[in-house]
């Protein structure tokens, strides 16, 4: 969603420059700048790394087959980098890092995160294919692995709710909400966050978890804080300027 009308439903190689730049930099577990000098290249260091990880998902997303031919988003770099840009500065270092490394290491082995992505979320909306097609090429999720993803997701809907409960213009561009609601034509929010986590390595997905308990700690919003981000980038000053050009 950005001011001039460009939208999607709102849901966001190889090491890189900026990780070796920041590891010189500080550690993960603890890196407060002494000064604003500092702060400044920190802050530029992330925003490098989430260029390069929206590029090595991007890549990829080229690569992911659709039924019906190439879809029209496989085309749409400036939505696609406005999408998960604004997931990706939600996160923290050692979490966009860890993800990085998922990507490079998938590209090694001959997989692809994104078609994976997608195809989980075949579960739910084309069950039948999943199951003759998809399910025998994915790896099969633990019992542990799937409570903790669940446990993730039922705080994320819960943030999407109440998002939409504040911002209901917005919230009406936004994907159903329940997987209850897919259909072969509509994924939830639920479904395609299910189908993300999914794709994650055991290290990045324990990162992810830490990050979801940070938010809640501190009383924040993910989904509030991405979508401001997503209209930040579309050009708009805040989330209530957004909610007003509805």
């Amino acid at each position: 969603m950005d001011k001039h009308g460009r939208g999607e439903n709102m849901d966001s190689h190889h090491g890189g420059a900026a990780a070796t730049a920041f590891e010189d930099t500080a550690s993960d577990k603890a890196f407060i700048p002494t000064n604003a000098h500092s702060q400044a290249k920190v802050e530029a260091l992330f925003i490098e790394l989430v260029e390069h990880v929206v590029k090595q998902e991007w890549e990829q997303f080229q690569d992911v087959h659709n039924d019906g031919g190439r879809a029209a988003c496989q085309g749409n770099w400036p939505v696609f980098h406005q999408m998960r840009a604004s997931q990706f500065l939600t996160w923290n270092y050692p979490l966009l890092r860890s993800y990085s490394q998922d990507l490079d290491y998938a590209e090694g082995v001959g997989r692809n995160l994104l078609s994976e992505k997608y195809g989980r979320m075949m579960e739910s909306t084309a069950p039948e294919q999943f199951s003759e097609s998809i399910a025998p090429y994915l790896a099969s999720l633990s019992e542990k692995r799937v409570a903790q993803q669940e446990s993730i997701i039922r705080q994320q809907v819960t943030w999407v709710i109440e998002f939409r409960r504040n911002y209901p213009k917005l919230g009406q561009a936004m994907r159903l909400i329940h997987t209850s609601e897919d259909s072969r034509y509509a994924t939830s929010f639920e479904t395609y966050l299910r189908g993300e986590l999914s794709t994650y390595s055991a290290r990045t997905l324990d990162c992810y978890e830490t990050l979801i308990e940070q938010y809640k700690r501190e009383g924040l919003n993910l989904t509030q804080e991405t979508i401001d981000k997503t209209v930040r980038l579309g050009g708009f000053e805040n989330l209530s300027e957004a909610e007003g050009a509805q």
